[in-house]
């Protein structure tokens, strides 16, 4: 009897760990090392375009959440890629992830504390 429950734990684990693959907050140092590791990834931006343009990360892609066509524009993206989001602060990615997921996407991950988060770690933006 202790056997079975030993193995039943052991199996609710392991099956807790595999549907929580391709989900997470990341902290900036993680996000990082996430989007290093993922050379196919998708860094996706969802601020507006005039916050993207004052200073966004390296290779991101903008999608306004508050866009009319937010749907639109993601169902562009390839949902077997991983999709690595951040906005300013973190509750409009919450959002857009939750909203990702929904639609398909298999991998997705968020930025815990948003863009204020990475400056504040001093990890690279760009205007280009």
């Amino acid at each position: 009897m202790n056997r079975r429950i030993v193995t039943l734990v052991i199996l609710i684990t392991c099956y807790g760990c595999s549907t929580a693959q391709g989900q997470g907050l990341l902290s900036p140092a993680a996000f990082a090392q996430k989007a290093t590791q993922l050379k196919d990834a998708v860094v996706l931006d969802v601020r507006t375009p005039d916050e993207y343009r004052s200073g966004h990360m390296i290779k991101a892609k903008n999608i306004d959440w508050s866009g009319n066509d937010f749907e639109k524009q993601v169902a562009l993206l390839d949902k077997t890629k991983p999709v690595l989001l951040y906005c300013q602060r973190g509750g409009r990615s919450e959002s857009a992830a939750k909203k990702l997921r929904g639609l398909g996407f298999k991998e997705v991950y968020d930025l815990d504390g948003g863009l204020s988060a990475w400056q504040a770690a001093r990890l690279p933006v760009t205007r280009e």
